[in-house]
């Protein structure tokens, strides 16, 4: 009776193992990076457009206009001081485009959400190479508002900066 009770104990446990290991999720790999974006060393930032930052609901949405995204992010990227931003897309490795987007939250009042938008694109073959979506998150009060717009610009810079600075963004024991 032992052996048999040591014969199933040894033939479940790795049915058993077997069963537990397929319940994990497997992570993927992680996707390369189009080689374009880490080598690239001069950028056209440009306009997307958007909608316009004046009224909803009679209200300012924010300050700044509707050129906020780009004033801001042009102005994150010049700080950063990384690389070189060129004044044509004829000179560049890379274009950021960067656009903005009103959502409604279906409350008929504010909050207002709203989404930048990077594109990041190769000049030479028109292809886009990444996108990066961050939302601003609503608040009441024109100021937070503000500070949250901020805090989404800090974000897509810092998402910038894993891009073209791979190495640098990877942890030291790698």
């Amino acid at each position: 009776m032992k052996t048999i009770h040591a014969l199933l104990t040894v033939a479940v446990i790795p049915i058993m193992c077997a069963f537990v290991c397929a319940q994990k999720s497997q992570v993927p790999p992680t996707a390369p990076v189009p080689p374009q974006i880490a080598s690239a060393q001069k950028i056209f930032i440009a306009n997307g457009g958007g909608e316009s930052f004046e009224t909803v609901f009679d209200q300012v949405v924010f300050d700044g206009g509707p050129d906020r995204p780009y004033n801001e992010f042009y102005a994150a990227m010049k700080t950063w001081g990384q690389r070189q931003i060129v004044s044509s897309p004829a000179d560049a490795d890379l274009v950021f485009e960067i656009s903005w987007v009103l959502s409604d939250t279906g409350l008929g009042r504010l909050p207002i959400l709203g989404q930048l938008r990077l594109v990041i694109v190769d000049p030479k073959t028109h292809s886009t190479l990444w996108t990066i979506n961050e939302y601003v998150r609503g608040a009441v009060l024109l100021g937070n508002r503000d500070k949250n717009f901020d805090h989404t610009i800090n974000t897509i810079m810092n998402r910038v900066r894993m891009l073209l600075l791979p190495a640098a963004a990877a942890p030291a024991d790698r």
